[in-house]
């Protein structure tokens, strides 16, 4: 249980409930870090040589990178060699004493490795199970590898962020589809946790990631593929994506749209356009939806011969809803940002000072705070395994054989 900069208790919503992940990259492991945030015990389990491979992407400070450590916060690291019996009796021991357990191994791997649903819950029949997988566990791309960029390709993603003027669909380039995933499996241990609760006892959860995309993409994205009868009712209407742009300014680029009848006075007004108002090509809302590339037009020369932070004064004083698109290194400045207070800048053990949000809800009486530090790997393998009842001895033993901790030759290598 974490204390807050005063010392005070700050349980958190899901303290007291442990949390076993052993996964690798985002989707699987963001997902016990929401845990993690929420007040839960997080323990990620990781391989001999070298652990987790997303660790070491991007900016890094010896083993532990950036976004490896923005994705694992909050947990401890236990090494476990699975390929030997002993290994997976450790998992095991340590799965008994759970609430959940997360895996993210391709279909079919936890079952060879002995740690499939049954086998967990033969140790622990409560335990919520949780698999992440790309594509589910079975069907005709089961076997292949599975990628943020692949499941985007597929569920439309891409497509929806093709270029009007090139025709060439693109990637959103952030692992969205990773997060979203994340987001909706630790949604769903939650509502399993709940369930248990109320006596429903411990249960297999499972999602794919291409399954979570379809779902995130349809309300919006495929609003045009949804309604499907064919007897005359569906009157066709524009794509929200028609008007979701970035338009350039004279010293930069802003994110506006502003068609709607509510907002397209206002942005006359601002523009010093009050013709548009009564251009019979844009009078009205249907109007402006038949002539788009037209309005859009005009919009972009009248806001390119404008400085943004002008445009953005303007624009906000006719109520005219939009934002100046903020440089990557100056989004922690924004004043808004700052007021939220959600991004801190603070000492982490490895990695020095560190600039990271907080958990984004506000709890009224089971506030949340930071938890531990993201983990060296191997740094809790010890304390971990003492807890649940390994000797000094047993430990000092299994390590030798490598059944436990990271391999000398790995570690010297990270170093």
């Amino acid at each position: 249980m974490e204390t807050d900069d005063y010392g005070l208790v700050m349980p958190g919503p899901l303290s007291g409930f442990h949390v076993v992940e052993a996964c690798q990259m985002v989707a699987g492991p963001w997902a016990g870090t929401i845990c993690a945030d929420l007040g839960a015990d997080v323990t990620k389990i990781e391989n001999p040589a070298g652990g987790d491979r997303f660790r070491y992407a991007g900016h890094r400070v010896g083993n532990i990178g950036a976004a490896w450590a923005g994705v694992n916060r909050g947990k401890r690291s236990v090494v476990l060699d699975l390929q030997h019996v002993e290994a997976v009796d450790a998992l095991k021991r340590i799965v008994a004493t759970a609430d959940v357990f997360i895996q993210n191994f391709r279909p079919g791997v936890a079952e060879r490795l002995g740690i499939g649903e049954p086998a967990l819950r033969a140790v622990n029949a409560d335990l919520i199970y949780v698999s992440v997988s790309g594509f589910g566990d079975s069907g005709p791309y089961v076997d292949q590898k599975t990628y943020d960029y692949v499941i985007q390709a597929l569920s439309g993603m891409a497509a929806l962020q093709t270029d009007p003027t090139t025709g060439e669909p693109a990637l959103i380039r952030n692992l969205v589809i990773d997060k979203i995933t994340a987001m909706a499996a630790a949604q769903a241990i939650i509502a399993a946790l709940l369930a248990r609760e109320r006596g429903a006892g411990g249960q297999h959860v499972q999602l794919s990631m291409l399954d979570v995309a379809l779902g995130f993409v349809w309300p919006d994205g495929m609003m045009q593929h949804t309604l499907l009868a064919t007897d005359g009712r569906v009157r066709s209407g524009p794509h929200l994506a028609d008007n979701y742009m970035v338009r350039k300014t004279a010293d930069g680029f802003i994110a506006l749209s502003a068609t709607s009848n509510s907002q397209f006075p206002g942005l006359c007004s601002a523009l010093g356009k009050p013709d548009w108002l009564v251009d019979e090509r844009f009078a009205t809302l249907a109007a402006r939806e038949a002539n788009a590339d037209e309005i859009n037009m005009l919009i972009a020369d009248a806001l390119c011969m404008v400085p943004g932070v002008e445009l953005v004064a303007v624009l906000q004083a006719h109520d005219v809803p939009c934002a100046l698109v903020a440089a990557i290194d100056s989004v922690h400045l924004d004043p808004q940002v700052q007021h939220n207070e959600i991004l801190v800048e603070h000492e982490r053990p490895w990695l020095g000072v560190v600039r990271e949000p907080l958990p984004a809800a506000h709890y009224s009486t089971t506030p949340t705070s930071f938890g531990r530090h993201a983990p060296a790997l191997d740094e809790h393998t010890d304390e971990v395994l003492s807890e649940v009842g390994f000797a000094s001895d047993e430990l000092s033993r299994l390590r030798q054989i490598g059944i436990i901790g990271r391999r000398l030759q790995q570690q010297s290598q990270q170093q």
